[in-house]
């Protein structure tokens, strides 16, 4: 039977792995292969997907992804209480320094070398956490080259002569994802002086899949188990002089959230990198092991690419292992002519006859082999953790089957609600406050120096305002990722996309999507930028060009005017209907995307669900910090540019001579180009025209823009119509400039411009759609 077909509760043996290619590997990654038990804990509260319990660890798989897995019952087996005593080595705890190599050994780098140092670990194993502790305030965040993959860079307190890269979290260096393609590139290609290795105690087996990996590269490295604290309270331990003596490289327990074991862990990554000493072992492969069929073909294969690996700059071992899987990106790397291609196929075919296995498979069965070899040997594991009883207990609201999305709702409602209404509009107004008070203390100054009205203009109408009013939004940005940081360290969003993936597939998103489009509804800035969590390509661009159609506060102005003037005895019901217009329109642009932009299924949803934690006020801060740093250097930059172009055109006429009314200026006379392509959408009015393009530097700007141009009396030269149609238009077309600039940073000029015309144009047939609708009823 397939894995679809288990009952929640039953515990089964998985014999077969289906599937192909990448997924088929990842599944492999996480653990899921030959032998392993696997208890289904639950469904989805939409019946899909599902979620798994395996080597210690909850992980969910869609129900098509479980279809291709094959399992056999198994009795599931009573837990035992009774810890097994062995004779123990005296090993370093907690702030204890380790034991494993001799200070002042190998060969140290030439004087002045600046120690380059990759973090390399598991999502949710603390590894900002740790980050945060080694390098201090001392950070410096861009993007990996050619990706949009955040990389942080920083030396670590106390070595100004080192550079450690905070590296994406990952669970293997297989190429599933675009953030472990990153990872393995940086690490191959960079050649870090060292690597340190974080893993989490609570997890170690699968934490120690990826450590496996990294040692096959021949780089000086350090495993830091973190969450110490928290193994040892539950009664568990490890034995870290046996560990370090099956893994070769020094191990040291640290807690990174309580700052315990940094500074001994800082000093073994130094010392080891300092002296270039490598893994003592790479080679992890038993000869005994299932007749050695795994243990010959390695071997028979790292003597056959030996030269090869090294004129392609690879680590020998790392290279046979990625051959042996059939890892196309290595293998093209290698340059391999037909010939040895076909050896290398030889002796992978021989070796899964003689497993009984397929390539992939018998490699990651004989990595799992020795971890669990290396954990029977050096580690007591304790009872079900306090987090873990915690997580299930809050878990059965917050994923149950009927309070989920009720759960979900209250929330994002809690959340918004005190950033748009509360916390965040009480710190807007206080900026708006000192920003309007700046200004008048600039105009005055202006004034008294007698500044060239030009000059005038340019600094109090076109930086301050509108540079101002964009600043504006940073509290609420900042606010809102506030909360979403805190729901996202404490576990919470991993459950939100298990709860709405299965509704979000039917428009061809993952669950992950779910969190950027709510974002939306807020503000399309931090929701461009909370796309950045999700795994694939596909998903992000799709999901950020669907956040424009979920109508943020910033129209809200334009709404709650126009529906008073012209609706005011339905308000409720109309501005209601904007907001679910505006997702009907964002799922039926979802359906023309995946059948014409993004072909294709989501990526499967193959994901972690973590115990539930407290986040740390340390990162917390430190995310604020980025992404208000982040928003305030666009502000000076990109939306600078465009508010003082938007001024120029809006102050000057085509004689480049400054105007006192607008009608005069170049935007009118663009407006006036512009009115005829509007008409049949009902805003052929020029004075529409540039209440809109002023819309694109701040939404809030249309009305102020219309009652200057209209002299305050807008019902008096506007039908009800032509009102339903603005506000239509208002609803569907470019985000403001500041989201303009947020899809440029991520995707380039070319999918920037292609967001401004593509709202444009769904906008200008909507507006028309109601133009016609209004004529056909004689309005």
């Amino acid at each position: 039977m397939t894995l679809k077909e288990v009952r929640v509760g039953d515990t089964v043996r998985v014999t077969q792995i289906g599937g192909e290619g990448a997924l088929r590997q990842h599944f492999l990654d996480m653990g899921i292969i030959p032998h392993t038990e696997i208890t289904v804990s639950k469904l989805a509260p939409m019946g899909d997907p599902m979620e798994l319990t395996l080597h210690g660890y909850e992980l969910t798989l869609r129900l098509a992804d479980a279809e291709l897995i094959q399992v056999e019952p198994t009795e599931k087996k009573a837990a035992s209480s009774r810890k097994v005593e062995k004779k123990r080595s005296e090993h370093p705890g907690l702030g204890e320094g380790g034991k494993f190599h001799p200070k002042g050994s190998g060969t140290p780098l030439p004087a002045g070398t600046v120690m380059t140092f990759a973090l390399v670990g598991n999502q949710n194993s603390g590894k900002t956490t740790l980050f945060n502790r080694l390098t201090g305030s001392k950070q410096h965040v861009g993007n990996f080259p050619g990706v949009t993959v955040d990389r942080k860079d920083g030396a670590i307190k106390g070595h100004p002569d080192t550079l450690i890269t905070d590296l994406p979290g990952i669970y293997s260096m297989s190429p599933y994802t675009s953030e472990e393609i990153v990872s393995r590139n940086f690490v191959l290609n960079e050649k870090p002086h060292a690597i340190i290795n974080i893993v989490d105690a609570n997890n170690i087996e699968r934490n120690l899949y990826l450590t496996m990996q990294l040692l096959e590269l021949n780089i000086p490295m350090v495993v830091a188990v973190n969450m110490m604290d928290e193994l040892t309270s539950n009664g568990g331990s490890i034995d870290f002089n046996d560990m370090e003596k099956m893994l070769g490289v020094p191990v040291v327990p640290i807690s990174a959230a309580k700052n315990e074991g940094i500074e001994e862990l800082v000093e073994h990554a130094v010392h080891v990198a300092y002296y270039r000493e490598p893994p003592v072992i790479q080679d992890f492969c038993e000869k005994s092991e299932n007749g050695g069929a795994v243990h010959r073909c390695l071997h028979g294969i790292c003597h056959l690419i030996e030269g090869r690996a090294e004129q392609s700059g690879l680590p020998i071992r790392f290279a046979a292992s990625k051959v042996a899987e059939g890892d196309a990106l290595i293998i093209s790397q290698l340059g391999l002519d037909d010939g040895e291609k076909t050896l290398m196929e030889h002796i992978v075919r021989q070796m899964e006859k003689e497993r009984g296995l397929d390539k992939s498979a018998a490699i990651a069965d004989m990595r799992f082999r020795f971890i669990n070899r290396l954990c029977s040997e050096t580690v007591i594991k304790p009872k079900e953790s306090k987090e873990h009883i915690r997580s299930r207990r809050i878990d059965r609201v917050l994923t149950g089957k009927y309070t989920a999305i009720p759960a979900f709702i209250g929330i994002m409602g809690l959340v918004f609600w005190l950033t748009f209404n509360v916390i965040g509009a009480w710190l807007q107004g206080l900026l708006e406050e000192g920003i309007g008070y700046f200004t008048d203390v600039a105009d005055s100054a202006l004034t008294r120096a007698h500044v060239n009205d030009a000059i005038h203009s340019l600094i109090i109408d076109g930086i301050f305002a509108g540079v101002g009013s964009v600043l504006s939004f940073l509290p609420i940005i900042v606010t809102l990722f506030l909360f979403l940081s805190l729901l996202e360290d404490s576990g919470y969003i991993a459950r939100v996309a298990f709860v709405m993936d299965k509704l979000l597939r039917k428009i061809g998103l993952s669950g992950r999507s779910i969190v950027p489009l709510l974002i939306g509804f807020g503000c399309t800035v931090p929701a461009v930028m909370a796309t950045r969590t999700l795994p694939s390509e596909r998903d992000r661009k799709m999901t950020i060009l669907l956040t424009p159609f979920m109508s943020c506060t910033a129209k809200l102005p334009i709404y709650a005017f126009f529906i008073s003037a012209f609706f005011p005895k339905r308000g409720g019901l109309i501005m209601t209907g904007f907001y679910l217009l505006g997702i009907v329109v964002g799922i039926f642009a979802a359906i023309f995307y995946r059948h014409t932009l993004f072909r294709g299924e989501p990526v499967p949803f193959v994901m972690e669900l973590p115990n539930y934690r407290m986040p740390g006020v340390r990162n917390t801060a430190q995310l604020l910090w980025e992404k208000a740093k982040d928003f305030l250097q666009r502000a000076f930059t990109v939306i600078l540019i465009a508010t003082i172009a938007v001024w120029f055109l809006q102050s000057f006429g085509l004689n480049l001579a400054l105007v006192e009314n607008p009608e005069d200026s170049i935007l009118a006379s663009v407006a006036r180009l512009a009115a005829p392509i509007m008409k049949p959408a009902g805003l052929g009015d020029w004075r529409i025209c540039v209440s809109l393009v002023t819309g694109f530097i701040a939404k809030e700007s249309v009305v102020s823009t219309m009652k200057i141009l209209f002299a305050g009396d807008v019902t008096a030269f506007m039908s009800p119509i032509t009102a339903a149609s603005l506000l239509v238009f208002s609803l569907l077309y470019t985000p403001c400039v500041a989201a303009i600039a947020s899809v440029r940073r991520e995707y380039g000029r070319k999918w920037a411009a292609f967001v401004v015309v593509w709202q444009c144009g769904i906008a200008w047939l909507a507006a028309a759609a109601v133009q016609l609708v209004g004529l056909a009823m004689g309005k």
